[in-house]
């Protein structure tokens, strides 16, 4: 297996979970807050794929699919383009509301451009750094890591979430 068959089997895994916790739900639901203050499953989803997308296209050096595709019109969302999810109020985490299938399908446009960039990858290109604001300085194979940590920590929220909303009632 070479790394970037490992960083896809890894990568691919993230669809699949978040996909299990929006399985079902309605708008309405996925804009439920387990507590006071918590993220929705709609806004970890959505995060989850921005993050991504974002952080995918800096290392790929094309526009994010958010853009290009047109998934930042489709979700009609009172943001700017550029808005990832960080730093986002209570009240922001709130307006993000969307369907199951608009959430799923936007993530999994996010995922295959991602297993298009790694399929691009041999070994060496996991070493160049490509952030220096850090010490120590960022390698693609670093933020790779940290993309995917990411991903699978919020997909984990999601399905905590889901139990906590409607499973222990």
């Amino acid at each position: 297996m070479t790394p970037s068959d490992l960083l896809i089997e890894a990568f691919s895994r993230v669809p699949d979970t978040v996909g299990r916790a929006l399985d079902g739900l309605s708008e309405d639901q996925l804009a439920s807050r387990p507590g006071a203050g918590a993220n929705t499953l709609a806004w970890l989803a959505w995060h989850i794929a921005r993050g991504q997308d974002a952080q995918i296209a800096g290392l790929a050096g094309t526009e994010q699919v958010w853009t290009a595709d047109g998934w930042y019109d489709r979700f009609g969302l009172p943001f700017p383009a550029e808005a990832l999810g960080y730093g986002m109020s209570r009240d922001d985490v709130g307006r993000v509301r969307a369907s199951a299938t608009l959430l799923n399908g936007y993530l999994g446009a996010v995922h295959a451009r991602t297993v298009e960039y790694l399929r691009t990858l041999g070994p060496d290109d996991l070493d160049p750094v490509v952030d220096d604001a850090w010490d120590p300085p960022v390698t693609a194979g670093a933020r790779l890591v940290s993309i995917l940590d990411d991903c699978v920590q919020h997909a984990g929220q999601a399905g905590y979430a889901r139990g906590l909303l409607f499973f222990n009632r």
